[in-house]
C-alpha cells in the first residue's frame, strides 16, 4: 500500500522591535473588530494610553475595546487569567483520564449522532458542495447522496473516536478558528493533483493549510450515470492513516517521524468495518501485516540501526525515504517500534507516560497562543514579547525532548534485545541491531 509523506509547515517566528522599557506592541481591537497596532502605555482613568508607531501617546476609552483587550489593559499589560474568558483549550487537562485509569479498548464504535450529515451549501457552477458531520466539514466537487456522504463521514468520525479512546491521551481539537476539521474531496485525480496532491499518493493531510485532501477514487467512489456509488472492495486503510495525522496535528511538532508514521500505521492496522474498530484485535492486525510484508513485499522483519532510527531528524528521514519502496520500509519499521512500545514494553505504560509528556508540550503551546501578548500574523507567523518566548518548536530538538521516558536508561543493545524478545513472546521473529 502506497504511503504519503506528511507535509510540515514551517512556523516563522516574527519578533517585534522593543522600546527601551521592554514594552511591546500588540494588535488592539475595538468592539467592532477594527484593529490598531500600539504599545500599552498605562491607564488614565477610564482610558487606556496607547503609544502609536509614530511615538504619539493617545488615550482611548476602555469601554470601546474588545473584552479581551479591556482585561489586558486592566491588568497593567499582563495576560488575563483563565477566569476572564481567555480560552486555553476546549477540554481542560482535568478532563483527561488520569494515567492509572487508561486502558486499551476492545471495541470502538462511532456514535450514530456523529455521522448525521447536514448539507450546508451547494454551488454547481463552482463545483462546491459542503456537508458537515459532528466534527468534520467536507467540501466536495460533486453532489453526493446523504447516504453516501454518511458512509464517508463514518470513517472520519470513527477514527476520531478511536484516537480519543486509546490510552495515548489524545485530545482531537480542530485548528484554531475552525469549528470542525476540514476535508476536501476531489472528483478526479487530476483535480486532486492540481490542489497539491502528490502524483503517486492516494490522499494527503497537509499540515500547512490544515486540510485533508483526497480524490474520489481513493474513497472508493465510482460514477454510475449521474450519481456515485461505492466500490464493495474499497479498503479504508490509507484514509485512516491520513485522518490520524489530521487529528494529531497539534502533536506533530513534538514527535519524531517514526512515532508520527508509526501511530498512523497502528490505527490503520486495527481491523475496521462500518464504523467499528476492533482495537482489542491489534495482535491479529499486526500478524496479518507482518505476514503480508514478508510474503508479498519481501520485507525482512528487521530494524537495522535502532539508535539511528529513533533519533532520526526530519531531513535524515526524508533522505531515507528517497524511493517509494524505501519509504514503505521505513513505515513498516515505525509500526514495529510503536507496536512494541504500546503492547510489549512495560504493558504500554512507558508509551502512555511519553504521550502524556508530549501532551504537556501541546498544552503549553495552546496556552502560549491564548495569551493576549501573542499576536498571530498572516502567513503563519506570530509576534510575542522578548520575555515570553514560545515552547521549543525546533525540529532538531522538540521531537526528541521526552524520548528518555521510552528509553528508560536502557542501552541501545539492551533495548534491541528486549524488542526482539518482546516479539518472540507473541510468535513474531524480528531482528534488531543497536
Amino acid at each position: 500500500m502506497a504511503k504519503n509523506p506528511t507535509c510540515f509547515a514551517l512556523i516563522t517566528l516574527c519578533l517585534l522591535a522593543f522600546s527601551e522599557g521592554g514594552v511591546f506592541a500588540r494588535l488592539w481591537k475595538d468592539a467592532g473588530g477594527r484593529e490598531l497596532e500600539a504599545e500599552f502605555a498605562g491607564l488614565q482613568g477610564d482610558h487606556v494610553l496607547l503609544k502609536l508607531p509614530d511615538g504619539r501617546v493617545v488615550p482611548y476609552p476602555l469601554a470601546k475595546l474588545s473584552a479581551e483587550d479591556q482585561a489586558f489593559a486592566r491588568q497593567g499589560g499582563a495576560p488575563a487569567a483563565p477566569a476572564t474568558g481567555v480560552a486555553v483549550s476546549p477540554a481542560s487537562a482535568s478532563s483527561r483520564k488520569p494515567l492509572a485509569q487508561r486502558s486499551w479498548p476492545q471495541l470502538v464504535e462511532v456514535a450514530a449522532k456523529s455521522v448525521e450529515i447536514k448539507p450546508v451549501s451547494e454551488n454547481a457552477g463552482e463545483r462546491k458542495y459542503i456537508y458537515q458531520s459532528e466534527a468534520f466539514e467536507f467540501t466536495s466537487q460533486a453532489k453526493l447522496a446523504p447516504s453516501m456522504m454518511k458512509e464517508i463521514a463514518r470513517t472520519f468520525e470513527a477514527t476520531k473516536s478511536l484516537l480519543e479512546a486509546l490510552p495515548w491521551g489524545i485530545e482531537c481539537r480542530p485548528p484554531e478558528g475552525r469549528p470542525r476539521f476540514i476535508a476536501a474531496l476531489y472528483e478526479t485525480r487530476e483535480d486532486y493533483m492540481a490542489a497539491g496532491g502528490p502524483e503517486l499518493s492516494g490522499g494527503l493531510y497537509d499540515s500547512g493549510d490544515k486540510i485533508f485532501k483526497i480524490p474520489f477514487p481513493s474513497l472508493g467512489l465510482q460514477k454510475l450515470g449521474k450519481s456515485y456509488t461505492r466500490d464493495d472492495n474499497y479498503s479504508s486503510g490509507t484514509l485512516v492513516h491520513e485522518i490520524t495525522h489530521q487529528l494529531m496535528d497539534e502533536y506533530l511538532p513534538f514527535l519524531p517521524k517514526w512515532i508520527i508514521e508509526g501511530t498512523a500505521e497502528y490505527t490503520e492496522m486495527l481491523p475496521y468495518k462500518a464504523g467499528v474498530f476492533r482495537a482489542g484485535s491489534h495482535k491479529n492486525g499486526l500478524k496479518e501485516d507482518t505476514d503480508h510484508w514478508q510474503k508479498q513485499e519481501g520485507f525482512p522483519l528487521a530494524i537495522q540501526g535502532l539508535e539511528k532510527m529513533i533519533k532520526m531528524n526530519r531531513s535524515a528521514w526524508d533522505a531515507e525515504c528517497a524511493t517509494a519502496q524505501a519509504m514503505r520500509n521505513m513505515y513498516h519499521r515505525s509500526q514495529l517500534l510503536v507496536y512494541y512500545f504500546c503492547h510489549l514494553d512495560d504493558g504500554g505504560q512507558r508509551f502512555i507516560r511519553y504521550m502524556d509528556a508530549v501532551f504537556g508540550e501541546v498544552d503549553a503551546l495552546r496556552k502560549f497562543f491564548a495569551d493576549p501578548r501573542v499576536q498571530r500574523q498572516p502567513g503563519g507567523g506570530f509576534r510575542y514579547p522578548r520575555d515570553f518566548p514560545p515552547p521549543d518548536l525546533s525540529p532538531e530538538t522538540a521531537p526528541f525532548k521526552h524520548l528518555d521516558i521510552l528509553l528508560a536508561e536502557r542501552s541501545w543493545a539492551m533495548l534491541a534485545q528486549q524488542i526482539m524478545d518482546g516479539y518472540k513472546s507473541i510468535g513474531v521473529k524480528v531482528t534488531v541491531t543497536p
